[in-house]
């Protein structure tokens, strides 16, 4: 595709800034869970737990109060917000003079391409959103099964266990449902890699501004 083979000329830097931009809603989709989580039981609806505070045999929660049916589906569909809000600012066509192409860059006849560029986008940006908790919720399972609990607004801490599963899930459905778009090239599976790699600071860091401005409870 000529987006990527213009982005390589440019560097892998510059690659990996314009996968991370094309997968955006998905690393996001995190934050906007949370907000959901935490900000709607304030309205007097929810919280409600995915797992329905069930335990399995081994004595541990399946999942934990901290992974919500509000946050799972308002952070999905925020996400879908974001990619609109991408198109918007970049538009749905490559500038060569910019990295920043927009989401749906190649995506002619791909399952998500519905009903013009603001539908598709928010398509899109819904399912990386998805993908991200599903892979979120994939992390806590096993912290769940490790013994490491959550105990009301704070969860234990699980370096890893917290950052790469949903980071490896976005990118996996990107390659794996996403082959008809930019979104699945083979050539950015070497910035996925790095992405992936750098993932645990990039999250620490967000943990560290949210914790700070009073978004979390816990600084992880």
């Amino acid at each position: 595709m000529s987006e990527v083979a213009e982005a390589t000329d440019m560097g892998v830097l510059l690659l990996a800034l314009m996968t991370l931009w094309l997968y955006l809603p998905g690393f996001i989709a995190n934050t906007f869970a949370m907000m959901w989580g935490k900000w709607l039981p304030k309205t007097g609806y929810g919280p409600w737990p995915i797992d329905g505070g069930r335990t399995l045999k081994d004595g541990n929660r399946m999942l934990g109060d901290g992974k919500t049916w509000n946050g799972l589906i308002g952070g999905s569909l925020t996400a879908g917000l974001l990619c609109m809000l991408q198109v918007a600012l970049v538009g749905t066509t490559f500038d060569e003079a910019s990295v920043f192409v927009s989401p749906l860059t190649g995506s002619d006849g791909a399952w998500f391409s519905i009903g013009g560029p603001w539908l598709t986008a928010y398509v899109l940006g819904t399912f990386l959103g998805f993908a991200c908790l599903v892979g979120d919720m994939t992390g806590s399972f096993f912290k769940r099964r490790r013994g490491l609990k959550r105990e009301g607004e704070v969860s234990a801490k699980a370096p890893l266990l917290d950052t790469l599963p949903f980071a490896v899930m976005v990118f996996l459905w990107g390659q794996l449902f996403l082959g008809s778009s930019l979104l699945a090239s083979s050539e950015l599976l070497l910035p996925m890699a790095i992405i992936v790699g750098i993932t645990p600071i990039l999250h620490r860091s967000f943990n560290l501004i949210g914790y700070a401005i009073g978004w979390k409870d816990v600084p992880y």
